[in-house]
């Protein structure tokens, strides 16, 4: 009884760590979520960047991860036209409040 105990205590303990996801996982789904609203591929690029940098990325932030200490920021390439990023792209986290 009491092993079962230890196991599901340290199993409760290592949900959270589990439930954030790796930065690249998460930049991989924002990426697709771009180019399912018809942005190529070629036509932006999504950079992972210390949340204090993510002013100096130059670009939008459209996710997070590492615990909130990494920014995912989008920045449209190309022709020079510069589009934002589409709404259903980032996070539901990162949507503004309403």
């Amino acid at each position: 009884m009491k092993k079962q105990t230890g196991m599901l205590i340290a199993t409760l303990l290592a949900l959270p760590v589990l439930a954030h996801a790796s930065c690249e996982s998460v930049k991989a789904d924002i990426s697709q979520k771009i180019i399912q609203n018809g942005v190529p591929e070629s036509g932006f690029t999504l950079d992972i960047v210390p949340n204090d940098q993510a002013d100096q990325a130059g670009g939008q932030v459209v996710g997070h991860c590492e615990n909130d200490s990494q920014k995912i920021v989008y920045k449209r390439t190309g022709r020079g036209d510069e589009g934002s990023v589409p709404d259903s792209a980032g996070s539901s986290q990162d949507a503004p409040a309403q």
